[in-house]
């Protein structure tokens, strides 16, 4: 079920886009926002779509993809490692359905980052730079939006219940940073039942589908509605109604949020967490061809606070959290997200990726547990050109720092832009990730 403000998607028949059409001029729409004036590719992309998925908190690295067990026992930690499909690559006992579809994956143990707090590091790691006096730079997906422009559905989509962040606030990096936010994501909610909510369109409340031909109750609403720009930038406005107005005159946009769609057995695969459904319906966006997509594992990275939802910001049970939920549930979501896109062609034209902020700290702490540790952590990179069942940079024996050259964030952004066909001649006519270099060891 697609809940758009306060009704269903499910029960659009019968509206017009001309009767939509009708509502929309009593706003004064920007039609020079990005997605209409979106610049041409220049070259086919190899990736159609991009779909990153979000480890917000920071991922142990060394009790996932990095084992240390020559290690001394105040670094090793309690879990064993194992074999993978990849020669001489060697995982934790808690992947190994991720172990045994190692060669669908590139993977990088050499990231770094330049920040040891969740909001920097989490801004940084999603544009590729520290933030200048004006701000963060434009997020990988608004750069993107920007460059495909918007079909019936949006460019650029994040699932989550809203921006991601802590608890002292977003990410300011996740949107369109100093490019406004005219450029921030679609936000979309899916539930651990997979009921998808979009909350950005809660401020059309009222305007139902059955309302809108009545020209004078429109108008009446949308009176209402222009009242509160007080509180809502023009152009942000502007944007939410925009896709409002798509979504709503295009079936096929609205089928590609409905997840009752879906087989039972697919639903099931993908297992009943918001983080399992939230994949299962990035796989559909991006099958119906969304640009980007941003699975996000939770909205906020903590775990025992009152407002979480079990991020990666394992500071006091790490290796309890990582052993009955954070591991296993990786491991069987990650695994069936890549076998789903492999069944169904998609690996071809979407490129995975999938990691955090940071990792953790080697040393185990003081209450047996670990912080965060931006020196050396990991990402998973999948399809779209991307060379599987490579092991690309190492760590050092404690696994603290990069024994080979360090993946910077700008490194990665490039990477991905490169792969999704924003070119270098492009990036420098939008003035982001100027000077950037591809991660080659991937291609």
């Amino acid at each position: 079920m697609l809940s758009v403000g306060s009704f269903n998607a499910r029960d659009c028949q019968g509206v017009t886009r001309r009767a939509f059409v009708r509502a929309a001029a009593a706003v004064p729409f920007a039609w020079g926002l990005a997605g209409r004036a979106a610049q041409a590719v220049e070259t086919e992309p190899k990736a159609r779509s991009v779909l990153l998925v979000w480890l917000g908190g920071g991922p142990s690295h060394v009790d996932l993809f990095d084992p240390k067990p020559k290690a001394p026992l105040e670094y090793r930690g309690p879990f064993a490692s194992i074999a993978t499909a990849t020669p001489g690559v060697r995982f934790t006992e808690l992947l190994p359905k991720l172990a045994a579809r190692s060669r669908r994956f590139s993977l990088i143990r050499s990231n770094v980052n330049f920040d040891g707090n969740h909001r920097p590091a989490g801004s940084i790691s999603l544009t590729g730079a520290v933030a200048g006096a004006a701000g963060y730079p434009p997020n990988f997906g608004s750069i993107i939006s920007r460059v495909r422009g918007a079909s019936a559905l949006p460019a650029f989509v994040s699932l989550a219940r809203g921006r991601i962040g802590d608890g002292d606030g977003p990410v300011l990096g996740s949107g369109g940073g100093t490019w406004g936010t005219g450029h921030d994501p679609f936000m979309v909610d899916c539930s651990d039942a997979g009921a998808v909510d979009l909350p950005d369109l809660k401020l059309l409340e009222g305007l139902s589908p059955q309302r809108l031909a009545d020209r004078q109750t429109v108008l009446r609403d949308l009176d209402r509605a222009r009242r509160q720009l007080d509180e809502v930038p023009l152009t942000r406005w502007t944007a939410l109604y925009e896709r409002a107005h798509s979504l709503l005159g295009d079936s096929g946009a609205r089928q590609a949020f409905d997840l009752s769609r879906e087989p039972e057995a697919a639903r099931e695969a993908y297992g009943h967490t918001s983080f399992g459904q939230s994949c299962l319906l990035g796989r559909r966006l991006v099958e119906a061809g969304v640009p980007y997509v941003q699975v996000n594992w939770s909205q906020y990275v903590e775990v025992f606070y009152p407002f979480s939802d079990y991020g990666w910001d394992t500071h006091a049970d790490n290796f309890g959290l990582l052993a009955d939920w954070h591991g296993p549930l990786l491991d069987g979501v990650f695994s069936t997200l890549l076998d789903d896109l492999e069944a169904r062609g998609l690996l071809k034209t979407t490129l995975v990726v999938c990691m955090g902020e940071f990792g953790r700290t080697p040393r185990i702490n003081a209450i047996g547990s670990r912080d965060h540790w931006h020196q050396c952590y990991f990402s998973m990179w999948a399809g779209a050109g991307v060379q599987p069942g490579r092991a690309i940079g190492e760590s050092d024996p404690r696994g603290e720092f990069p024994a080979t050259e360090p993946v910077t964030p700008a490194m990665v952004g490039t990477t991905i832009l490169e792969l999704a066909g924003v070119s270098s001649a492009e990036r420098a006519r939008l003035k982001v990730l100027e000077g950037g270099r591809v991660i080659d060891a991937l291609l």
